[in-house]
């Protein structure tokens, strides 16, 4: 009888203007693509205060997911995290647009504040589990802090799932 998962659950708290979160997209490709759909990787919000539009990315992600394209929404922002930092809301309603989104939408969900609560349910537990910067990876009730660094952090982490799975590939 094997005892392997058929699906493991990779929580990542990010914060959409973190030059670090930008840089982990590729450990994150890398990760898809080993282990498919048997690694489940959900983006959990990690607003920064010294960021001045992250709670503000961190509501339209969750637009974008209500739309159907979290992940591609949060990818496109985190590509243009600098441009984040000058340009906020116009920004984050441009990329919605050019991703096919309901931009009337979008405004309203910023303006009725409707994704604030799992916005802040994630803060609070990422705070309560001891996040203190973003990236930071949740696997196996391991966290893995990149907030200072990255290195060896993909590695950790494939290190823990091919032990919980048995093995790469998806």
């Amino acid at each position: 009888m094997d005892d392997a998962p058929s699906r493991l659950v990779l929580d990542y708290w990010c914060e959409l203007q973190c030059p670090d979160c930008h840089r982990a997209q590729g450990d994150l490709a890398a990760l898809r693509e080993r282990y498919g759909e048997r690694l489940e990787i959900r983006l959990r919000h990690f607003p920064l205060e010294k960021h001045k539009h992250a709670y503000a990315a961190a509501q339209a992600a969750e637009e974008a997911y209500a739309q159907g394209q979290g992940d591609a929404y949060a990818a496109a922002v985190l590509e243009r995290h600098a441009e984040l930092a000058e340009r906020g809301e116009e920004l984050l309603l441009e990329v919605a647009r050019e991703l096919g989104l309901d931009d009337g939408e979008f405004e309203s969900a910023l303006i009725d504040g409707r994704h604030l609560l799992i916005v802040d349910a994630d803060q609070a537990e990422g705070r309560a589990i001891g996040v203190r910067g973003t990236p930071t990876y949740v696997i196996d009730e391991q966290r893995l802090d990149g907030g200072k660094s990255q290195e060896g952090l993909r590695a950790r982490i494939e290190e823990i799932a091919d032990k919980l799975l048995g093995g790469g590939r998806a």
